[in-house]
């Protein structure tokens, strides 16, 4: 199967060329996936987009009129596909549901201890000869209340960890797990692991639902000078009530892998140019907040494992059987014909 791979970096080519093992043939395109991009499909049965391609309906009927009949998601979220409009054109999307939860926590709990030493800080202070401890204190982790927002194979990873740092961990899923219950986890109505949390971090998928899950209100409600992580989705906060907090001092640390206009900025090197976007630019303002761009993912082990499993999507559409943990439309799958 010919394949467009979008918005592709340079450290993708190896991994997913190893994986294919010319089983297929990738074409690598350095540009995001929209409507406007989509016809670069043209010749290609499928297509494989990344978290920041927009795969609304114009895409989709784009990549129909291409030719296209496979959408792999090299990603476990697919907020960013308009699933009704590709159950409606008959397209098959698959997606990497776990690529390894492993990554992802332990970026996490990394921005924690950053923010809580202050070693962003500290790093440059150093570096500038500068040896004073001011402004750099810290607390213990032992003994703290971390609040978990979703307890899926990330949020699981999590809350072993910080129960290993000897934390209190309350956690809140409609679905609770019943391996975090044994880790000693306590599953409580989202509203008291706010009030009652030293540091919340958010491991739920991004729906209609839990869009600005933290919202003014929210935050409002967390406890004054608590830590706020997000590697999940930029949307499931509201970065604008965010900001908010932050001015009025009421947040200790915010640390986010994510950012809810991240498209026009992730995955890019700006450094050159102007930054047009005012609301990141003023969280870069705050001393207590440190952003990454989106590398919660990126470890060899998570790459290797995106890439053999979206390989694999490719390998059962042709063969007529994707696994269906991986199907977002499994109801209209239909195998490619063979080439």
């Amino acid at each position: 199967m010919r394949i467009a791979f979008f918005s592709a970096k340079p450290f993708e080519h190896e991994p997913f060329l190893a994986a294919a093992a010319g089983r297929h043939e990738l074409v690598f395109l350095p540009q995001r996936l929209d409507a406007s991009t989509a016809p670069g499909a043209a010749g290609c049965a499928g297509v494989c987009a990344f978290v920041n391609d927009r795969l609304d309906a114009p895409c989709l009927e784009a990549l129909a009129r291409a030719g296209v009949r496979l959408v792999a998601l090299r990603s476990a979220g697919f907020n960013h596909v308009d699933v009704d409009a590709a159950a409606r054109l008959g397209l098959a999307v698959a997606r990497v549901p776990a690529y390894s939860p492993h990554a992802v926590a332990e970026h996490t709990v990394a921005l924690m201890l950053c923010l809580n030493r202050k070693i962003h800080r500290a790093y440059n202070r150093v570096r500038e000869h500068n040896f004073a401890l001011d402004g750099l204190m810290g607390f213990d982790l032992f003994g703290k209340t971390v609040g978990v927002v979703g307890t899926g194979k990330i949020g699981q990873c999590v809350v072993r960890i910080m129960r290993g740092f000897g934390c209190r961990v309350l956690a809140f899923d409609p679905a609770p797990c019943a391996e975090c219950r044994e880790l000693g986890a306590e599953y409580v109505p989202l509203s008291a692991l706010l009030s009652g949390s030293d540091i919340v971090t958010l491991h739920c998928p991004l729906t209609p639902s839990t869009r600005h899950l933290i919202n003014d209100a929210a935050l409002r409600s967390m406890r004054p000078g608590a830590m706020l992580i997000n590697t999940g989705r930029g949307a499931l906060i509201d970065t604008r009530a965010l900001i908010g907090a932050l001015k009025a001092g009421r947040l200790g640390a915010v640390g986010l892998d994510v950012y809810e206009e991240e498209a026009d900025l992730f995955f890019r090197d700006l450094s050159e140019e102007v930054l047009h976007d005012d609301v990141f630019a003023r969280l870069l303002t705050f001393p207590n907040v440190l952003i990454t761009a989106h590398q919660g993912f990126f470890t060899r082990e998570a790459m290797a494992n995106i890439a053999q499993t979206t390989i694999a999507n490719a390998d059962g559409f042709e063969a007529g059987r994707i696994d269906p943990a991986n199907l977002v439309t499994p109801a209209l799958f239909v195998p490619a014909p063979k080439a």
